[in-house]
């Protein structure tokens, strides 16, 4: 230890703080965006080992993972002057970690408050009905204009989804009351069908029963058949009066 002055052992401190300060270790979906002075070094560096002069340069470690930002409810007022509370979710990812560094301030504040606007003005021009059955047009379009907007900061938009869309509750009675009509007319229009359909059956029976007028009486002897498979039922037989005018010639 005699061998080492002071002025020896802080010159090594100050290289081991160097070292420290300048050796960085990037994961595998980090990105490292290097200011040198200031000034902005064209390429990021990443993943694994990187060194850093510190203090000269200064490094912003960016993730390359896909995020999942929750858009808040939205009060919205569609074409149809219906009143509505819409959230959605928004997937994105950073593709140029240089972009989303120095093109915005915080890119991840910026997508959200522009999937916000963009969630109010997309769902405001459409009717409420589109609103409900056409959620994948609206994802898409979404998703297009979102992506258009973030392509300058280096931001790829994946995916946008509409998660829930709340309606107040007397438009929800309206429309139980609209679904219920609905029903009623379908079954009318089955129920009609059915009559129409069987009217053309008998009529189609009419016709051959009135080219063969023994199959009436067919028809009658099987209907006494199917009568009689029950012990609880007393069947009137019906003889016809023509079977029973030789009896009365032989009489006299």
């Amino acid at each position: 230890m005699d061998g080492f002055s002071p002025v020896s052992l802080f010159g090594v401190l100050v290289i081991v703080v160097w070292l420290f300060n300048s050796i960085n270790v990037l994961r595998e979906y980090e990105r490292g965006v290097i200011f040198r002075l200031g000034r902005l070094l064209p390429q990021a560096k990443g993943p694994g080992l990187i060194f850093v002069f510190w203090p000269i340069d200064k490094i912003v470690k960016v993730p390359l993972r896909t995020v999942t930002l929750d858009v808040p409810p939205q009060d919205i007022i569609t074409s149809d002057n219906v009143s509505v509370k819409v959230n959605a979710v928004v997937y994105f990812r950073v593709i140029d970690a240089i972009k989303s560094i120095v093109e915005v301030e915080n890119y991840l504040y910026a997508t959200s408050q522009l999937s916000q606007t963009t969630l109010r003005s997309v769902l405001g021009e459409v009717a409420l009905d589109d609103l409900l059955s056409h959620r994948e047009t609206l994802n898409l379009k979404l998703q297009t204009i979102l992506d258009q907007h973030t392509d300058p900061w280096g931001i790829k938009v994946a995916l946008v989804e509409v998660k829930q869309v709340d309606l107040p509750q007397e438009m929800q009675r309206a429309m139980a009351k609209q679904a219920e009509a609905e029903r009623e007319k379908r079954a009318k229009i089955i129920h009609a069908e059915g009559e129409f359909q069987a009217a053309a059956k008998l009529a189609q029976a009419a016709a051959v029963v009135a080219k063969e007028p023994v199959a009436i009486q067919l028809r009658y002897l099987q209907t006494l058949t199917e009568i009689g498979v029950e012990k609880n039922t007393t069947v009137i037989f019906p003889v016809p009066i023509d079977i029973l005018e030789a009896f009365y010639k032989k009489q006299q």
